[in-house]
């Protein structure tokens, strides 16, 4: 099949591929841009797979400071110190810190999750379950097969809460964050994985002075 140079040129410039790989998604896909973009993640994100076993321990770490009330600091990891310096590497790693200020992720993946914290999650998911099931007096045994599908989803949600790369991205929260760190191994074609972070936020931990304001202000008018 003939395939045009504008459109190889127009998938590099929206995938970031190679030459030859653009050529090959259209060919692959009868001259479909649309589908070669697809087709090109499809085999990005095979390729990101067989990098995550690769050691990182180049990379930067960055902060981010918002309002003086919130403050972050994160280390992402690449293979070499030339993609540290890499200017899309270090959008991500200020990206992570923003994320990470905006959404409180208490871990980096559900790998990191306490086996006891996952398991007790699960067991008031499934209470939670079984009790609106019964409310509707559905039979015990679908009761229960329901309630498993639900706590299924609901987990995904208590995951996507808590882990840095099961939440959706702040800046586009169609996309995952696991999806944007697997594009950018794709793209840059080295490992790279977020390491570590810390958060901080003012008061975080203190106990806090709640007054009655309507009380404070009748007191003043006495």
């Amino acid at each position: 099949m003939d395939i045009k140079a504008s459109d190889v040129k127009a998938l590099r410039e929206k995938t970031g591929a190679g030459m030859m790989d653009c050529k090959k998604a259209l060919m692959e896909n009868e001259g479909n841009v649309d589908k070669a973009v697809d087709w090109l993640r499809e085999k990005g994100i095979a390729g990101a797979t067989k990098k995550a076993g690769r050691i990182a321990s180049e990379g930067l770490v960055d902060s981010y400071i918002h309002g003086g009330r919130i403050g972050v600091l994160v280390e992402v990891n690449s293979e070499t110190d030339f993609v540290a310096k890499n200017e899309e590497f270090k959008r991500f790693v200020r990206d992570m810190a923003m994320q990470v200020a905006a959404s409180n992720p208490q871990y980096i993946s559900r790998e990191d999750v306490p086996e006891e914290e996952v398991a007790h999650e699960k067991e008031v998911q499934m209470q939670l379950a079984l009790n609106e099931n019964k409310a509707k007096k559905l039979p015990e045994d679908k009761a229960k097969m329901i309630a498993e599908k639900m706590v299924t989803g609901r987990m995904d949600k208590f995951y996507e809460q808590i882990c840095l790369l099961d939440q959706p991205f702040i800046k586009d929260p169609s996309v995952k964050v696991q999806s944007l760190l697997t594009d950018l191994i794709a793209k840059i074609g080295e490992n790279i994985r977020v390491r570590r972070f810390v958060r901080y936020e003012v008061g975080e931990g203190l106990e806090k002075r709640e007054e009655d304001f309507a009380e404070e202000v009748a007191k003043q008018m006495q």
